[in-house]
């Protein structure tokens, strides 16, 4: 009978020793996949960078050229000839303040019925 109880306890721990085996390999498997999503999440933040930073450069060229634009604009507007009386003639009907009627009667080339219509609207 002993026999069969060392026979036993011999399978017991043949066993068991396969399952510490298979639960070391899936641990191991387990690491191999972590550290291939540690890899693939780096990967990703590389392209993250690389994408922000084209990002960054299409922003600031649309920023530079809205400026351009803008300076062309003021640089026209700059160019336009009022009269005072037509300024005065807003300001006291509108009751805005000369620097927004002045820029009114530019943006609509001195026109005053213009500048008046778009400023009740």
């Amino acid at each position: 009978m002993s026999s069969r109880k060392a026979k036993s306890a011999n399978v017991e721990d043949d066993h068991a020793e396969e399952e510490q085996g298979k639960s070391f390999k899936g641990k191991h498997n387990d690491g191999a996949a972590d550290l291939e999503k540690v890899t693939d999440f780096v990967e990703e933040q590389e392209i993250s960078a690389q994408d922000i930073q084209k990002t960054l450069k299409l922003v600031l060229a649309r920023k530079q050229e809205q400026a351009m634009q803008l300076a062309a604009r003021e640089k026209e507007l700059a160019k336009v000839k009022v009269k005072q009386e037509d300024i005065d003639l807003i300001v006291h009907e509108m009751e805005i303040s000369k620097s927004v009627a002045e820029r009114k009667l530019k943006q609509h080339q001195g026109n005053v019925v213009e500048a008046l219509i778009e400023l009740t609207n």
